[in-house]
Order: structure tokens, then sequence, then C-alpha cells
């Protein structure tokens, strides 16, 4: 079995990330690294798994504090290369493990980038991402009160690390993550929701083929601690909930 392989980390995902709301993200950053190592001419399978695997303890490590250590033993025990899984560890500065390669840099810059775009993309008449622009994203970042626990500065450190203008990195990970169906909603589904906000619809994505069996569930933090990251629930709906509330850190 080759861990590599991109259904055989589908699988892996399938055993471990327990909601429909985390896989998207994982789904919508694996999107933006395969454009980015187009871009910089790196090796796409390889750049696309480490965007898949990132967070993919996020609902399952036993403490906050433990993300994403406690995935990257996991990793090792699965048999994923130590560059992958170095890239998951420096995804997020509380670590402490300095960011080194070009990989690891992208994923950084990409990761908060994610849930503020697709923050800013419902709430637009649309709900498409392919409507929102640099323009749209800027104004909102100066909105203090929208999506409030995404760190701005990361955003703009981000795309200095990689050494593009924020404007560009908005632009890039709008076409990749568009493109692969990734904050697309299901027309009946917005429609519901708009209409009947507690309808209990939720603004679903098309995923990536092939299509991935998810479970549709909400699972609650040890604490059943209010909302804290980056992970944006639609308007009319319970955030989701997130086991880092009492950190001071976004989650990565």
């Amino acid at each position: 079995m080759d861990v590599m392989e991109r259904s055989q980390t589908i699988e892996f995902l399938n055993r471990h990330v327990k909601t429909n709301m985390l896989m998207k993200h994982l789904l919508s950053v694996e999107a933006s690294m395969r454009g980015y190592a187009r871009k910089f001419g790196e090796d796409e399978d390889r750049w696309a798994i480490a965007g898949l695997l990132h967070d993919f303890d996020w609902e399952i490590c036993p403490t906050p504090e433990s993300h994403p250590t406690y995935g990257a033993e996991i990793l090792r025990e699965h048999g994923y290369p130590e560059d992958i899984i170095r890239a998951v560890l420096t995804h997020g500065d509380h670590t402490g493990i300095p960011r080194e390669t070009l990989m690891e840099h992208t994923l950084f810059a990409v990761d908060e980038l994610s849930g503020f775009i697709r923050a800013v993309a419902l709430v637009r008449p649309s709900k498409n991402l392919a409507d929102v622009t640099p323009r749209s994203v800027r104004r909102k970042m100066r909105d203090k009160k929208f999506a409030k626990d995404v760190n701005r500065d990361d955003i703009q450190k981000g795309a200095d690390e990689l050494g593009i203008d924020l404007d560009e990195h908005n632009l890039h990970r709008r076409k990749h993550e568009a493109g692969s169906g990734g904050y697309r909603p299901h027309r009946g589904a917005a429609r519901r929701l708009r209409n009947n906000p507690n309808s209990g619809d939720q603004l679903t994505s098309q995923p990536p083929k092939p299509a991935l069996a998810i479970p549709t569930q909400t699972s609650h933090c040890h604490e059943n601690r209010p909302f804290s990251c980056s992970y944006v629930a639609p308007r009319g709906h319970t955030q989701f909930p997130c086991r880092r509330e009492s950190m001071s850190l976004d989650p990565q």
C-alpha cells in the first residue's frame, strides 16, 4: 500500500475526520496546495497530500495543545514521509518548529486564509467562491467583528513568507478552490436556508471526485466549549464546535 496515493489518504481521513466541515477545509487546502505546487514547479501530488493531512487530528487530539503533534505521531506510524509530517508540524507557530521549505511556507500561507475566504463567500448573495474578490477580502479583513477568530496577522504573514502580494494570494486561492468545487453550495440548500434559517440545511460543497462518503454529524468538544476557530458555519446555524476555545492561538 502506497500511503502517498490520494485514494489511500482519503481512506485514512475517513477513519479520523468526524465532520463534513473539517473535511471540506482539508479538501480546499489540498486544492490550493496543488495550485501553488504547479505555480512553483513542485510535486503537485505531494503538496496536495500535505494539504489533506494538515488538520486531520483536529477532532481527535486529546488536548488542544497536542494539535498537530498528536497527529504527527499517527502519520509516522502510518508510514507518511518526514517532509509531509514536518509540513504538518510547522503549519502553526505554536509548535515552535521553524518553517524551512517552500512547501512548509505555502501550507502555513493557505491554511488560515482558507477559513476567511470561505466566510466571505458565505455572506455574499451567491455564496459562491468565484464571486469573492481581493477587494471584498480586504474590506472584510478590516472589519474586526467579521470572522473575528481568524488571525489577520497570520494571513498577511503567510503572503509575506511566500513573497507575494496579498491580493495575488487571494486570487490564487479563489481560482484553485473554486475549481475544486470547494465552496459551491447546493442551490436547493442555499434557497431553503435563506427562506428558513432554522431549517437544518447546511450549505455543503461538492468535493473533488471521487465523491466521499463522509458522515454528517456534529461533534462537540470535550467541555462543550463555544466556537473559537477559523471554521465558519453558515448564517442561521450553530458554529462549528471547537476544542481550542481556551487557547490564545487560532487553529492552524
